[in-house]
């Protein structure tokens, strides 16, 4: 055997099905001078367990991209690596009990449409057709997935070892990584076997992925967001009937997902194999009383099906088979869950050359599609789709062990939930409060979690229905209706408050601040004592982030960007500054807070409470008193009105607010500012705004100086995109929309062909039509161009407006 490896230009930590596609995803790249490092066997983790279903479904983009692309990567991969694998291509029957419950279907069967999937709705009539022993009295209906199945999980995984193998990668079984340690910017991993020195290390780690996490915080890590869940599925003995049935028809029955009741049902030989995610469930590790073991590899927790009895009993009724047949084996297992569900795979939180592909619950079913992202990281720094929604730095400094055990639990008792856009999930709730925020709630105020920080999602009255069950829609209409139609109705002839905690916020000063930012940026800075808006590229010209900026002195700025945007945003100004230290980055995000006090009589009231120069123009900055506080005061409006950003340190705002709402001001929230925003046609971060799309895509070309002598990212890319011509283009939309606005990825059509897709929609009280902002073929982004929107399976009339804002095309108003 050759000896053990000393250096590596990657190492990966962790053997399942995600530490190995990375490594055969890297060799694919060229990258074959890697290693990955299992303690036990591979697939000792949560991989040897897992009942390996492969679904394509999804409501989110970007993690159908990534699973559509790992069922397209398995139908292959035993042939490409000449190694043997059991996969079973069934389809699946994913059944609905309500209009809601087919109103998701219909969405995720636009999406997958647009993807290359052939997802359909069932009738009725349909199901009994291809599933036999089902009862569909009480159904509203179904969706079929061609694609799904299930593959041997062991087997996968052996695949992309061998794989990764061919092409000159390293294993090393056997032989956990200890610890790690950082010398002249390389890493070195320590195991018993020796050290490793790489360029880059990756967490790939499962349950462990906390652990391995922590030899980071020397670093500048962070505790890895994440809790572990038991999880269990049965195993029947052969079932007569449905050993009939396959040796008649050749081949399984597709597999069940009854998401209402929150299990699913598969073949499994002649008999079944039932999972359910049950409410009633249970997280392990969490409390000193159960410690997590030094090693747990290929083990299992002990049987608990009381757990699932509710459950049994439900598919037994659906499925009349199941309960004729005694249950043959139990799995237990562990799995690791994200505080949202959804895996870590990207950049490690503040640490330079280190990554993560960990902390997943459907693991084989997203391990290939994860692989090529992860390796797309590591060799490129950036991914062919955006893929922000798995990003580790969508979490901050909130997700403390609390926070994780409870969402952990929440999400799995809610694994098929439907994710309504007026929802506001409960648990581990007030991990970050505006210093408002007692305020914000006796005013009536029903707060959303941002980035952790609590804020007003809208006003409630006394007698408004303000349950979780009122939240239970895709449509436009509910309780907070009226109350948002009067929020954006006061900022449209008053005043309106909102109070706007946990931007991020980042101080950058020092000699050649200016030049460096310029280089950084796609166009312009402000002039001292001004305001702008700037633009960050990723190297294909892509929209990598947006930020306001405050030029207070020739070298000293404010950056101030998105609330979710805090880590993200940190990694683009730090892992650009100048080497020689020159330059000082401070993050100001929870040293102070914002009021946005907008509408055309806010100067009228300001004045009262301030000596400031209110005919300063749009805009402009100036440093203030505010009802006796220091205030930094803005002239700019999100609302797209005349109005001022007060920014102002935690234990001024209280008597700021106070002061504005005495002196007359509506308080308002965030859905009344998504549906001004959107009349102004002003984009949204990581909706559209990301590196789905490039700058010239996104009708941004007002901030891009392709002539600026400066280089920056993205300046070829875009230059030579410039001559080209785009692929798509940014438009607004007014939609013929019933009930429902268009959600996110709404597929745009002309005349029967797919011709772009929507990236937000909401209603706009103010010009008093639903609206969708979106990308579209170049050809058809000609005001006055006819379409159809798709929201939720229904084709909604749309047209192309020109492009300028539909409220204010002049911005006459925020000018005023």
């Amino acid at each position: 055997m050759s000896e053990f490896p000393t250096t590596a230009r990657v190492v990966i930590i962790g053997g399942g099905v995600v530490g190995t596609s990375s490594l055969y995803h890297l060799a694919k790249a060229g990258w074959t001078d890697c290693v990955l490092l299992e303690k036990n066997e591979l697939t000792a983790g949560s991989t040897w367990h897992a009942a390996g279903n492969c679904p394509s479904f999804s409501t989110s983009w970007a993690v159908m991209n990534m699973q559509r692309y790992s069922l397209g990567l398995y139908a292959g991969l035993a042939q490409e690596v000449d190694y043997p694998m059991n996969y079973h291509v069934t389809g699946s029957i994913r059944l609905g009990h309500s209009k809601e419950r087919m109103m998701e279907f219909e969405r995720a069967r636009s999406m997958g449409r647009y993807q290359g999937l052939d997802l359909e709705m069932m009738e009725i009539s349909d199901i009994k057709e291809r599933y036999p022993f089902i009862e569909t009295h009480d159904l509203a209906g179904a969706l079929w997935d061609p694609d799904d199945g299930d593959i041997d999980p062991a087997q996968l995984t052996q695949a992309l070892a061998k794989g990764a193998r061919d092409m000159g990668a390293r294993i090393e079984r056997f032989c956990p990584a200890t610890g790690v340690s950082r010398e002249n910017g390389e890493w070195i991993v320590h195991t018993p076997k020796g050290d490793v020195r790489c360029e880059k290390v990756v967490n790939a780690a499962g349950y462990y992925a906390q652990r391995v996490g922590e030899w980071f915080k020397p670093y500048g890590g962070r505790t890895v967001p994440m809790a572990t869940m038991s999880h269990q599925y049965f195993l029947t003995e052969e079932i007569p009937e449905l050993a009939a049935w396959t040796k008649e028809n050749g081949r399984k029955v597709p597999l069940l997902r009854d998401v209402d009741s929150s299990y699913y049902l598969r073949q499994d030989k002649h008999g079944l194999n039932l999972g359910p995610y049950e409410r009633n469930c249970k997280g392990h590790w969490m409390t000193p009383d159960d410690p997590m073991p030094e090693d747990f590899s290929f083990q299992l927790y002990p049987d608990d099906l009381e757990r699932l009895e509710w459950y049994i009993e439900d598919a037994m009724a659906r499925v009349p088979i199941l309960g004729t047949a005694g249950v043959g084996r139990v799995i237990n297992g562990p799995i690791p869950y994200a505080p949202d569900g959804l895996p870590l795979i990207g950049p490690m939180p503040g640490v330079p050359n280190a990554y993560e592909a960990c902390v997943f619950t459907f693991g084989i079913t997203q391990g290939g599609g994860a692989g090529k992202v992860l390796a797309e990281w590591v060799t490129e720094g950036q991914t062919e789709w955006d893929m922000w929604s798995v990003d580790p730095r969508r979490y901050t400094d909130y997700t403390d062990q609390d926070y994780c055990d409870q969402k952990a639990i929440e999400v799995y008792g809610h694994e098929y939930a439907m994710h309504f856009p007026w929802h506001e999930w409960p648990a581990a709730r007030d991990k970050k409060l505006s210093p408002n925020h007692s305020k914000i709630k006796d005013l009536g105020g029903q707060t959303g979690a941002y980035n952790g920080w609590e804020r007003a999602n809208w006003f409630a009255q006394p007698g408004d229905d303000t349950s979780l069950e009122a939240t239970h829609t895709w449509n436009r209409a509910g309780p907070w209706e009226p109350r948002i139609r009067e929020e954006c109705e006061a900022v449209r002839d008053g005043v309106g408050v909102l109070d706007l905690p946990g931007f991020s916020r980042f101080k950058v000063f020092g000699a050649g601040a200016d030049e460096w930012l310029r280089g950084q940026i796609t166009g312009a800075l402000p002039k001292i004592g001004r305001v702008g808006l700037v633009y960050f590229a990723d190297s294909r010209g892509r929209i990598l982030t947006e930020m306001s900026v405050t030029r207070e002195a020739e070298d000293h700025f404010i950056l101030v960007t998105a609330a979710t945007a805090q880590w993200h945003d940190r990694d683009v100004i730090l892992n650009n500054l100048p080497a020689d230290g020159s330059l000082t980055v401070e993050d100001w995000t929870t040293r102070m807070s914002t009021l946005i006090v907008t509408g055309p009589k806010s100067r009228d009231l300001l004045s009262g409470l301030t000596n400031a120069d209110l005919t300063l123009p749009w805009l402009s900055f100036q440093e203030t008193d505010v009802a006796g506080e220091w205030a930094a005061l803005l002239r700019v409006s999100f609302a797209g009105e005349l109005g001022w950003e007060i920014h102002a340190e935690n234990h001024s705002i209280p008597a700021i607010y106070d002061a504005v709402l005495a002196a007359g001001a509506k308080p308002f929230g965030m859905w009344a500012l998504n549906s001004l925003r959107i009349e102004k046609g002003y984009r949204a971060w990581k909706g559209d705004l990301s590196t789905d799309y490039t700058l010239l895509e996104g009708g941004l070309d007002r901030f891009v100086k392709l002539d600026k002598p400066q280089d920056f990212p993205g300046k070829s890319a875009l230059l030579n995109e410039k001559q080209q011509g785009v692929k798509k283009r940014f438009v607004t939309l007014t939609v013929d929309a019933g009930e429902a606005d268009a959600p996110y990825m709404s597929t745009l059509w002309y005349k029967g062909d797919v011709v772009g897709e929507t990236t937000s929609g909401a209603w706009g009280y103010r010009v008093g039509s639903s609206i969708a902002l979106g990308m579209l073929r170049p050809d058809l982004a000609v005001p006055g161009t006819e379409l159809e929107v798709e929201i939720f399976g229904q084709r909604c009339r749309a047209i192309v407006q020109p492009d300028q804002p539909l409220w204010d095309p002049e911005n006459e108003r925020l000018r005023a």
